[in-house]
């Protein structure tokens, strides 16, 4: 049984309708209805303990509500679990508010798949929650389910932990199944972070390097710009030249296109050493000709010996 304490509280609290302290409970049956489920709780979990007090929605409605605040012990390694249940103004068609509180000795881990970073709850029982059928003593037995695998203060994936599948019921699979999706999640988003992150670095450095082939290309553009400029220069000076053998030196002019002849040596010495050039180059002619034949069997090998 409840406590008789508890059960009066609740009693005084839905029937008293002088401002500010009436709840926002309208309905008679509504209240009949959150009175039976608050005692269905208190029995089943003694801890819990009836108050009232004001509650601020996120869109900054504030109202006054019944909340049945307790302790959850999970089990006996893990440290218990402050619970507080706002029950909903419009409740029992709207699910109840649930949060766990920590102090300085617990926090919750901010990864847990059923708990945000202010400690609210979002458990499947609650969001799939639909009247009738819920209830406040069965969703406080839900959550011993789910904080018996995945402790809100000592971070443990599901894993082995766990029972034998055939003997979960339908809501536990599909909470444990949310788990296990919560944390495979988790997993590819941080090991995209990293990608990414490695991502970035690489095409800070592709920038670089891009920024250092353009320097280049532009370089080398500018040293294309002045050969170019250099080559006109030369051709001009190269056309001043023509017309000044052309004027003054007819024969060179003549034989000036012909490399053989643009040339000539100056001094014995300088003859001998074009004609052994010369030899030298027809030389290696002839060794050149021999290979093409011997490789295009024009000639024998025997042959291409004897004339090597």
């Amino acid at each position: 049984m409840a406590p008789t304490s508890s059960i009066q509280f609740i009693d005084a609290a839905l029937s008293c309708t002088t401002p500010p302290f009436a709840l926002s409970y309208t309905d008679s049956e509504q209240k009949w209805l959150i009175r039976k489920h608050l005692i269905s709780l208190l029995q089943d979990y003694p801890t819990f303990i009836p108050s009232n007090d004001s509650f601020t929605h996120n869109d900054g409605t504030t109202v006054n509500l019944l909340n049945a605040t307790g302790y959850l012990h999970v089990s006996s390694s893990t440290p218990p679990i402050h619970l507080t249940i706002w029950v909903h103004e419009s409740y029992p068609f709207i699910p109840p508010m649930v949060f766990i509180s920590s102090n300085n000795a617990n926090h919750h881990h901010h990864n847990h798949p059923f708990v945000d970073s202010c400690g609210g709850i979002a458990s499947a029982y609650l969001q799939t929650w639909s009247y009738p059928g819920p209830n406040l003593s069965e969703l406080v037995h839900n959550l011993v389910k789910i904080f018996s695998h995945d402790h809100p203060f000592a971070h443990s994936s599901p894993g082995p932990t766990l029972s034998h599948p055939s003997f979960a019921s339908k809501r536990e699979a599909l909470d444990r199944l949310s788990a296990m999706l919560h944390y495979d999640a988790a997993a590819v988003m941080s090991k995209t972070a990293v990608e990414i992150e490695e991502l970035s670095i690489l095409q800070v450095e592709m920038k670089k390097r891009a920024g250092v082939i353009e320097n280049i290309v532009t370089e080398l553009e500018m040293e294309r710009k002045k050969l170019k400029e250099r080559a006109m220069e030369l051709g001009d000076k190269a056309d001043v030249l023509r017309s000044w053998l052309a004027a003054n030196d007819p024969k060179s002019f003549e034989v000036m296109n012909e490399i053989e002849d643009a040339f000539e040596a100056i001094g014995e010495g300088s003859k001998i050493v074009v004609e052994k050039l010369a030899a030298d180059k027809a030389v290696e002619d002839v060794i050149y000709a021999l290979d093409k034949a011997l490789e295009e069997e024009v000639v024998s090998f025997e042959i291409y010996i004897k004339a090597d």
